[in-house]
């Protein structure tokens, strides 16, 4: 899979892109992930990219030509199954999201910044528009390193046992149920007694039941509210 990122912020990715999973996926070969600063792409000789929007609104607006430069450049390379512009009033990015995205060749991520794209970008060139929840950040880039954790450990290989990511939480459609290691008592508080029983199938019941408790305690807990 083959990722590439356009930014005004390159450096943000450094230190996330090269820990835990992402590294070993990208040294196994699993992941290619490529980061673009969008000034290099300006036109201007100041290296600019926003400007003042139309209307007279506060703000400034990432101008559409180095957006534009820099997706057409990297086209001109390869075909790209989607262009994921990461906007708060986009599609609530999901578990089942990662999964599908988990499955593509190559993906353009775009970040905004600032009072974000001019509309002829997403018009034009963006085939995705994903949240990750209902709140603004000052840019695209912190959701698109969720993006990229979230679809990279879905990647075969890319963590040690691939049935761990098939039981994370949401995958069922079920939250995950309790899970335990040593010691077995920790000041009085002990794990319960059936998972040291060795009945793998009575094991698998008391996960069941526990994820669907969880799940539905979560969900009264959200009507409430």
């Amino acid at each position: 899979m083959r990722i590439d990122i356009l930014t005004l912020f390159p450096e943000m990715f450094i230190s996330p892109f090269n820990e835990s999973i992402i590294k070993r996926a990208k040294n196994k070969g699993l992941v290619e992930i490529y980061i673009h600063n969008i000034r290099d792409f300006s036109n201007d000789k100041h290296k600019r990219v926003d400007d003042y929007p139309y209307g007279g609104e506060p703000g400034m607006v990432m101008m559409i030509e180095p957006i534009a430069n820099a997706i057409e450049w990297l086209r001109s390379q390869r075909s790209y199954d989607e262009i994921i512009f990461l906007t708060p009033d986009g599609e609530t990015f999901s578990q089942s999201m990662a999964n599908k995205l988990s499955l593509l060749d190559n993906i353009i991520l775009l970040c905004g910044h600032y009072k974000g794209v001019d509309q002829r970008v997403r018009d034009i060139y963006v085939t995705k528009e994903i949240s990750i929840g209902e709140y603004v950040l000052s840019g695209g880039e912190l959701p698109a390193m969720v993006l990229v954790d979230a679809v990279i450990r879905l990647i075969p290989g890319a963590i040690g046992d691939a049935q761990s990511a098939l039981t994370d939480s949401f995958q069922d459609g079920l939250l995950s149920h309790p899970v335990y290691t040593r010691p077995e008592n920790f000041r009085g508080h002990k794990i319960p007694e059936i998972l040291k029983s060795g009945n793998h199938q009575a094991i698998e019941k008391w996960n069941l039941e526990k994820a669907i408790e969880k799940t539905q305690k979560r969900k009264n807990n959200l009507k409430n509210k």
